[in-house]
């Protein structure tokens, strides 16, 4: 059962990865349709970070990805 669960987690982050790319690497975090917990687990494989605008927060690829 867990197995599952890894798979849906991989996949939807995936998804999200796909989406970054095609929004240009980065996207206003409070536009990401998400949850929370799959924002986590790509910022914990650091494949993406949070950057503070000063007006906001953005999701984006890190630019050595």
């Amino acid at each position: 059962m867990a197995k599952t669960v890894d798979n849906y987690v991989e996949r939807t982050s995936a998804r999200l990865l796909r989406s970054l790319q095609k929004s240009g690497g980065k996207a206003p975090l409070h536009r990401v349709q998400f949850t929370n917990s799959i924002i986590q687990y790509l910022l914990d494989k650091k494949l993406v970070q949070v950057q503070n605008t000063g007006h906001g927060f953005l999701l984006q690829i890190p630019e050595e990805f």
